[in-house]
């Protein structure tokens, strides 16, 4: 089943003071969202399938839109997450049909690999409802400088009947990263992990 998509929307965010100081070149994130129709709103389905299909085919189309946001290579993408917000006609399950099963392929295909796990969040809302998709380092989980999250929403989305689905890359760890850890030079990329 392809996403009846009412609306796409794609923002970059570009940090280029901290602190006082000036971050040359400034990290960037990159956050692609759709606005999709729930085909299960209002009421329960044993098998979600058509939404794992969803899932695949949201997971290419959204990381595509966020790394041509960048403008960079696939490759040089360092970080990636994932959400969604359901409308209050939907279930939290809906969205974890879409994030989970079929979603990640497509996005590693497009970012260029991805050994770790996509860090993920899903809540329920109305209009104009808010989530942090949490970021994660895409080849090692370990990778502390790439902890962090952005913010993203629709004023008008989601409506009782519809899903929020967001990915999220990045070309860079946080502005500033002093806590020490694996650092990226240290990456393995063997397990996910390290």
């Amino acid at each position: 089943m392809q996403p009846k998509i009412r609306k796409l929307v794609v923002t970059v965010e570009e940090t280029h003071r901290e602190m006082g100081r000036h971050l040359q070149p400034p990290p960037r994130k990159a956050c692609a969202l759709a606005v999709i129709e729930n085909p299960f709103a209002g009421r329960y389905e044993d098998k979600l399938d058509p939404l794992i299909e969803i899932g695949a085919a949201l997971g290419g189309l959204l990381g595509q839109r966020a790394v041509a946001a960048l403008g960079i290579a696939p490759e040089r993408i360092e970080s990636y997450g994932k959400a969604a917000i359901v409308g209050e006609a939907g279930e939290l399950e809906h969205a974890a049909a879409i994030l989970h099963p079929t979603l990640g392929k497509p996005l590693r295909e497009a970012v260029g690999s991805g050994a770790a796990l996509i860090p993920s969040a899903k809540k329920r809302g109305g209009m104009g409802a808010r989530i942090d998709v949490p970021l994660g380092h895409k080849d090692a989980a370990f990778v502390r400088s790439h902890f962090d999250a952005m913010e993203v929403g629709i004023g008008d989305a989601p409506r009782a009947d519809e899903i929020v689905v967001a990915i999220v890359v990045t070309d860079s760890g946080r502005p500033l990263p002093r806590i020490g850890g694996l650092q990226k030079h240290e990456i393995e990329g063997k397990d996910g992990l390290r």
